[in-house]
């Protein structure tokens, strides 16, 4: 038998984006915009996406990453103040093994005519598979093609 564990952590992230909060928010908020930033580098086409943005409503990412299985984040939308805070929870498999439930609050700020965003994350990792560090430098990956994405058009 496969030996069983779970690992608790949180873990906060902050970026500063020279937008206002409303275009962050859309950012996040608008499935195509989403679209735009929210993938794995290593497979920038997603074989599934899916975003139904309210209260209740569920995102659905899938693709199949270099390591040759699929992996898929599927979220629930539990708390939305528009241009100021989401909060969703989520979990990811890999294949049909599920890695990870956890809890997000992203708060926008205004900061001058900038965005300070913060993403705090609390979430159980179970069995070794997937690490609070892995995921923390993921995230951090995931808001820096973000702040990409946000940058005015030349």
């Amino acid at each position: 038998m496969t030996e069983r564990s779970v690992v608790h952590s949180t873990f906060v992230i902050e970026r500063v984006y020279p937008v206002a909060p409303a275009k962050v928010y859309f950012a996040l908020s608008d499935a195509e915009a989403k679209k735009r930033w929210f993938f794995d580098p290593d497979n920038p086409m997603p074989s599934r996406h899916e975003m139904d943005f309210r209260v209740g409503g569920k995102e659905v990412n899938a693709g199949c990453p270099s390591d040759g299985q699929m992996h898929f984040y599927n979220a629930v939308y539990q708390d939305i103040v528009p241009n100021r805070r989401i909060v969703y929870s989520y979990e990811l498999l890999f294949g049909e093994i599920r890695v990870s439930v956890s809890l997000a609050t992203i708060e926008l700020i205004s900061e001058g005519s900038g965005t300070r965003l913060i993403l705090t994350e609390q979430g159980a990792f179970f069995d070794g598979i997937d690490t609070p560090a892995t995921r923390e430098h993921g995230t951090g990956e995931l808001l820096d093609a973000l702040g990409t994405a946000l940058r005015p058009a030349n």
